[in-house]
């Protein structure tokens, strides 16, 4: 297996990540990544392979967990419920519980208002150049996330700051205080939930709140702390994920002049999911020994899954690296895949196939100020600021 090196808070790097992962894919299924310490799945076929592996999974072994730093106390209180760091049967029950009460019919209804938020969001924009990530692209998945919550609009900027301050735990550049502010902001929101959890006990209302705390399975329902963690993984994994799809969707579409549609949104979402995804990095523990793909993997060990470049793996897609809304549609990972497949994945598209062609529609002219430039978030891929007019 070869080595490489490569940091992943170098500027070039975050600016355009996928060459690479071209080089690194030209070694073979695996690579090794030194910085991160791990064996790296870059193929499109190893990341599948390991997806739906389930001798490999997110919760890490028993024997290895080390105990919880006190300032991280707040945060991992959290995290010890969320189904996206847990493998069955924790993971089984809670996912189950949750896709009874977030429903397609429940998803599918809130069409029009994505609709109307879109619209009123563009009638608010300023004369001249806009930054679209806090005026459009943010704003869109925590005010419905909020909504489907029962919570008010107005607390949609608190949500966005606790989210951010969260998910920064899973970045390349985590600091001492980074670590502070995710365990503040965790320790907020959860405050915050458990009076809003109370409250909806007490009075139950035709929202998503409501309806986790009636979903039942054999008798089974969610705790507390489990709904607390369930409603702030569905906070911050759609945040985080929509508005960077939203915002890498709309620079491409800008930058390549490609038109999308009412009718056209269904692929040219796919090609953006595709071409230039949110998530780039996950990783995954070894429960038992298992050769794959040439290298022996040992209980215990730890592998990075590189979404972003089995997503432009020339095997599966051709002339990868063009965006392509017309090319043979086949999957992608974008939302992952396996037993952890994004539970959000209808909302994320459904946001995206509604705001995307009004912008579009609404601001023909619409074009870029300035040349957009990524962030320094990885693993994750999105823009710091992306300014138009028109």
């Amino acid at each position: 297996m070869r080595r490489f090196s490569q940091s992943p808070t170098d500027p070039g790097f975050v600016q355009d990540p996928y060459p690479f992962y071209h080089r690194m894919r030209a070694g073979g299924d695996l690579g090794y990544w030194d910085e991160y310490g791990m064996v790296c799945a870059v193929s499109n076929r190893a990341v599948q392979a390991l997806l739906r592996d389930r001798r490999f999974g997110r919760e890490i072994p028993a024997e290895q967990a080390r105990p919880i730093p006190e300032h991280l106390a707040p945060f991992y209180a959290i995290e010890a419920h969320s189904m996206l760091e847990l493998e069955a049967p924790r993971h089984t029950r809670l996912r189950g519980l949750v896709l009874r009460a977030f429903t397609s019919r429940r998803i599918a209804a809130l069409g029009p208002e994505i609709a109307a938020l879109a619209h009123g969001l563009i009638d608010a924009f300023p004369d001249g150049p806009v930054d679209l990530l806090p005026a459009f692209c943010q704003p869109i998945p925590v005010i419905v996330i909020a909504r489907l919550l029962g919570v008010p609009d107005t607390m949609a900027p608190q949500l966005l700051a606790w989210s951010n301050a969260m998910v920064a735990m899973y970045q390349a550049r985590r600091s001492r205080a980074i670590e502070d502010a995710a365990a503040q902001a965790a320790a907020d929101f959860a405050t915050f939930l458990s009076d809003y959890i109370a409250e909806r006990r007490r009075s139950p209302r035709d929202d998503l709140l409501s309806q986790l705390i009636a979903a039942e399975e054999q008798g089974d329902r969610l705790s507390t702390e489990e709904l607390i963690a369930t409603c702030v993984l569905l906070l911050n994994a759609g945040h985080e994920a929509t508005v960077h799809t939203m915002g890498n969707g709309i620079k491409t579409l800008l930058e390549t002049g490609h038109p999308i549609t009412p009718e056209s949104a269904a692929p040219v979402c796919e090609e953006i999911l595709r071409h230039d995804p949110p998530l780039h990095l996950f990783t995954r523990y070894t429960y038992e020994t298992a050769e794959l793909f040439g290298h022996s993997f040992a209980r215990g060990d730890r592998v990075a899954l590189l979404l972003g470049a089995a997503n432009r793996d020339p095997a599966v897609y051709a002339e990868p690296d063009r965006f392509d809304p017309g090319r043979e549609a086949r999957p992608h990972h974008g939302f992952g895949g396996g037993p952890h497949f994004c539970v959000g994945a209808p909302l994320a598209r459904l946001e995206l196939q509604t705001a995307l062609p009004i912008l579009f529609t609404r601001l023909p002219g619409l074009r870029l100020s300035e040349p957009p430039r990524y962030a320094d978030l990885y693993h994750f891929h999105g823009l710091e600021r992306l300014l138009a007019e028109g």
